[in-house]
C-alpha cells in the first residue's frame, strides 16, 4: 500500500481545520473531495476515510505521537505517521517521516489499548459519565460499537416506489443492498457508494437515514388523514417518513426554530413528492399555543447530546462538553411540557432522542409523568436501542397517550 503525496497533504490540511479550528468533519471532508477533479473513487475513499479515522481516534493517536493541543503542522504529521504505521502502510522517504519511531508506536499502542479512555479514544469526562449511567460492561460495549464505521442506509420513499423496485434499480447500477426484515423501509448498502449522484436519488426514490431513526415515525402509529405535528422537524428526515406513511393524506405541521433547516426540508419534500406538509417557524410560546389540543399525533424528536450517533459524528466527541448535556436536559424537560399540550385528548405522542443516556431518556419520561400536566398521560411503550445490540445508531423512543 502506497501513500500519495497530494492525497496525504489534503488529509493534513483537513485535520488541522478540524482539530484546531473546530470545523465540522463532514463539511471539511466535502470540501476536501472537491479539491481535485482527477481523483478516482479509490482516492476519494482514502481521503474521506483517513480524515474520519484520524478524528475518531484523535486521543489515542495523539497520545502515541506524544503531542498535545493546539497541534502544530508537525504534530499532525506525527499523528498521521501513527495512523499509517498502525494501518500497515510503508512510510515513504519523505522528510516528515524521518524520525518516526516505528517500534515505539506499536509498543505504545499495545500499552494504551488496555485503558478504555485511550482504547476508545474519548475524553475522561465522557468515560466517567458513560460508566455512571450505563455501568462498566454496557458502556464498554456501547462505546466500542460507536467507534465502528457507520453503514450507509437508505429509506425507501414509498410515495414514489417500493423497496423491491428500488432494490432492482440499484442492482442495475451495481449498488448491492440488503433488505433487513425488521426495518421495512430500509436498504443497507453492502459497500459504501455515493448514492447522491444516482438518478434514483435525484428523482426522490429514497433518502439516506439510519435504520434506528427509521423506527421513530412508525412508532408514532400515524394513519392517513390525521393531523400530525413534528415539533423539532429540523431538515425533516422523520417528517418525510411520516408523509410517506400517511400516503400524503392529512396534514403534517413541521415546526423548527431555524429557517435554514426548513428551507432544506422544502427542497427535500419537493424531491420526495411530499405535499401534505405545512412549515412553521417557532417564534415563541404563541406558535405553540395556537396548536393546543389540535393534533392527533405529536412527535418530539428532542435536542440531545447525540451520544447514540458518535459513529456518524466522531468529531462531536471533542466538541461536546459536560455542561451542554446538563443544559440540554433542561431543554428536554421544557419541550416535553410545552409540546405535549399540542396533543388532543386520546392522541398519541412520541418523545425520541439519539442519546443512550437514561438521564436524557427514560428519566425524562418518568419526570414528565410525575409532573402536574404529565399526569394526563400514560406510557404505552418505550424502546431503548443500543448500537452494540442493533449494529445501528443508539436511539430512545417513548410512546405516550393523552388520557381522554
Amino acid at each position: 500500500m502506497r501513500l500519495h503525496r497530494n492525497l496525504v497533504f489534503t488529509v493534513i490540511d483537513s485535520i488541522l481545520s478540524i482539530y484546531n479550528e473546530g470545523e465540522y468533519a463532514d463539511k471539511v471532508v466535502a470540501r476536501a473531495l472537491k479539491k481535485d477533479k482527477r481523483w478516482g473513487s479509490t482516492d476519494r475513499k482514502f481521503v474521506a476515510e483517513t480524515i474520519y479515522e484520524m478524528v475518531r481516534w484523535k486521543r489515542l493517536y495523539a497520545e502515541i505521537a506524544e503531542v498535545k493541543e493546539p497541534y502544530t503542522r508537525d504534530d499532525v504529521w506525527r499523528i498521521f505517521a501513527v495512523w499509517a504505521v498502525l494501518r500497515g502502510y510503508k512510510l515513504p522517504d519523505w522528510k516528515y517521516f524521518e524520525e518516526t519511531p516505528l517500534r515505539r508506536i506499536k509498543g505504545r499502542f499495545d500499552e494504551l489499548i488496555k485503558i478504555r479512555k485511550f482504547k476508545e479514544s474519548i475524553p475522561d469526562w465522557m468515560d466517567e459519565l458513560g460508566v455512571k449511567e450505563l455501568g462498566e460492561e454496557k458502556w464498554s460495549q456501547e462505546i466500542a460499537a460507536q467507534n465502528q464505521q457507520a453503514s450507509v442506509i437508505l429509506r425507501v420513499n414509498t410515495l414514489k416506489t417500493t423497496r423491491q423496485k428500488l432494490y432492482a434499480i440499484l442492482m442495475d447500477l451495481e449498488i448491492e443492498t440488503i433488505l433487513p426484515e425488521e426495518y421495512p423501509d430500509a436498504l443497507i448498502l453492502k459497500e459504501r457508494a455515493n448514492v447522491f449522484l444516482t438518478d434514483a436519488f435525484k428523482e426522490g426514490l429514497f433518502e439516506v437515514q439510519d435504520a434506528s431513526s427509521q423506527l421513530v415515525a412508525r412508532f408514532l402509529d400515524v394513519e392517513p388523514g390525521m393531523r400530525v405535528v413534528d415539533t423539532c422537524a429540523g431538515a425533516g428526515g422523520k417528517t418525510l417518513h411520516l408523509a410517506s406513511l400517511m400516503e400524503n393524506k392529512g396534514q403534517i405541521i413541521a415546526m423548527d426554530i431555524y429557517e435554514s433547516k426548513q428551507k432544506q426540508l422544502k427542497i427535500r419534500a419537493k424531491r420526495n413528492g411530499a405535499f401534505n406538509i405545512e412549515y412553521r417557524i417557532i417564534e415563541g410560546t404563541k406558535s405553540i399555543k395556537k396548536l393546543h389540543e389540535k393534533a392527533d399525533r405529536v412527535l418530539i424528536d428532542a435536542p440531545c447530546s447525540g451520544l447514540g450517533v458518535l459513529k456518524r459524528n466522531p468529531d462531536s466527541k471533542w466538541k461536546l462538553q459536560p455542561q451542554f448535556i446538563e443544559d440540554i436536559k433542561k431543554v428536554q424537560e421544557q419541550v416535553l411540557q410545552d409540546y405535549s399540550k399540542i396533543l388532543k385528548p386520546g392522541g398519541k405522542m412520541v418523545y425520541a432522542t439519539c442519546s443512550i443516556l437514561p438521564s436524557e431518556n427514560e428519566k425524562q419520561i418518568e419526570k414528565f409523568l410525575n409532573s402536574e400536566f404529565g399526569a394526563n398521560f400514560t406510557l404505552i411503550e418505550d424502546r431503548k436501542i443500543l448500537s452494540s445490540e442493533s449494529g445501528f445508531d443508539g436511539f430512545y423512543m417513548a410512546l405516550l397517550q393523552r388520557k381522554k
